[in-house]
């Protein structure tokens, strides 16, 4: 029987799995699909504050938001680091005053120490206005930071597993039931098998399908109203020389990103708006298309036309109804239902969060289910690194001048590339290899065979998807007969 039983193997999940594990407790976790497979693979890709929320007057979520990035640029410097954002005076739009108020205040909410504050930019002589329109003569800098979202996912699932959590992607609760003092799961395996487990305390940490497994799969109802809210990103190719990150205000209140990403790219995001259909079917609309081409198009001197998305995303956030009249104004901050009637086993529901706090998220979730485990160890992630992420978070170069030496074959945009992916993790991946052909089959962009074995032996990849699109970005890089290849190699 296990302490705890999760199911959901996205953000919220796996950061439960690995904050519980990593206290003592025997943990199952299971997912319907690959981990991040969902919404915590469709965000925008940062850890920030949400600069936006200060309008609805959140402070409190943007306080611990703001906190937790610094807790994890330390945790996991590899897949985590500074991003400075540039944001245009639109004089169209909200004040320059208000702009400077927010930006204080955004600078000084969450106790910011390594991350740099924010200054004003003339648009004119500053490189970051030579793509913007004549028009944008002034600005704001200010720091957040990126995160690659799938990743971070699954070295929680791996920080979890080597504190002894037993991780199962691909496979369905079908049903749980209370039996006696614990939760009885009946479960259906990759391979189709069906079998059961004990848990003494279930989670649904389900995402958007926390509603569906409520009803149809614990069979409780939920006094917690959800908003399901879409959320599209595009990928165009690189609209910027430099390294910085624009956010633009657009006319109906909202905001939009436009992000350098993975070296050739600019990642462009997000839509607010209700989802009611099948959140395994949700897609980017061509109404979503226009609407990012459009916003960035107001601001850049190169319109963004929609013939030029190489990708495109969208994901479903599972949020608490609050009320809010639109979608970007419904609150990001997550409600945790704990239903334990007359002393029977625990159900503890995870609605709404962001990815940002997902780690206080799980702290808060093993709080609230303390009297229910008397011998619970105290909290630890907050200064503990994710796999990889042991080094400082400014160490990246170091490290990655000690890797080059120990494996001087490998060419310098593929080293920084691991290292970026793998941290000091690199040196498992990489082994004995003296040479590149030791590292196996080239299947494009550097992805080998070696890196693929990895990745299935290590981090539960099955399908090309899981390693083009979620523990790797290479996808993006590779053209349809390299795809081809990994496809039969998986199949091999």
């Amino acid at each position: 029987m296990f302490d705890l039983a999760i199911i959901g193997g996205g953000v919220n999940g796996c950061g439960i799995a690995r904050d519980a594990a990593g206290r003592g407790l025997s943990v199952l976790l299971v997912e319907q699909g690959d981990l991040a497979g969902a919404t915590s693979s469709a965000s925008t890709k940062l850890i920030h504050g949400g600069l936006r929320y200060l309008e609805y007057y959140e402070f409190s979520l943007v306080r611990a938001a703001l906190a937790e990035r610094e807790i994890l640029l330390r945790a996991a410097p590899h897949i985590v680091w500074p991003l400075r954002f540039v944001l245009p005076h639109h004089a169209g739009l909200r004040p320059r005053w208000l702009l400077r108020a927010g930006l204080l205040l955004y600078d000084h909410l969450g106790g910011r120490k390594i991350l740099p504050p924010t200054r004003s930019l003339d648009l004119r002589a500053d490189k970051a206005g030579a793509d913007l329109q004549a028009r944008y003569t002034h600005g704001f800098e200010y720091s957040d930071c990126w995160v690659d979202d799938a990743r971070l996912v699954v070295l929680n699932a791996r920080a979890a597993a080597d504190n002894g959590a037993d991780i199962r992607p691909r496979t369905r609760c079908l049903d749980a039931r209370r039996d006696g003092d614990c939760w009885t799961l009946k479960l259906r395996d990759p391979l189709g098998q069906e079998g059961a487990e004990a848990a003494r305390i279930l989670v649904n940490a389900a995402g958007p399908w926390v509603g569906d497994v409520l009803a149809n799969v614990t069979h409780q109802n939920s006094p917690t109203k959800i908003r399901l809210v879409k959320g599209s990103h595009i990928v165009v190719p690189r609209l910027t020389a430099h390294d910085r990150a624009y956010i633009f205000q657009n006319k109906d209140g909202r905001i939009c990103f436009a992000i350098p990403y993975e070296d050739s790219f600019t990642l462009i995001g997000t839509t607010d708006e209700d989802f009611n259909g099948d959140p395994t079917e949700v897609a980017i609309t061509a109404t979503e298309e226009n609407y990012l081409c459009t916003a960035v198009s107001e601001y850049f001197r190169t319109p963004v036309a929609s013939d030029k998305i190489i990708w495109r995303y969208a994901g479903v956030r599972p949020l608490r109804d609050d009320g809010a009249s639109a979608a970007q104004q419904a609150t990001r901050d997550y409600v945790l239902e704990l239903d334990a009637p007359n002393g029977l086993p625990p159900l503890l529901s995870v609605f709404g969060g962001k990815i940002t706090t997902y780690r206080r998220l799980a702290e808060a979730a093993l709080k609230k289910l303390t009297p229910h485990i008397p011998s619970l160890r105290p909290a630890w992630t907050a200064h503990a690194h994710l796999p990889g992420g042991d080094f400082p978070h400014d160490g990246l170069a170091a490290l990655h001048a000690e890797t080059a030496r120990r494996y001087p074959f490998l060419p310098a945009a593929d080293l920084r590339r691991l290292l970026r992916t793998y941290g000091t993790r690199v040196a498992d991946l990489l082994g004995d290899a003296r040479t590149l052909a030791d590292l196996g089959a080239d299947f494009g962009a550097g992805l080998t065979a070696r890196e693929t074995d990895f990745l299935q032996r290590t981090e539960w990849a099955v399908m090309a998807d899981d390693i083009l699109f979620r523990r790797t970005k290479r996808g993006l890089h590779m053209a349809a007969d390299e795809i081809a290849r990994l496809h039969r190699h998986l199949g091999a």
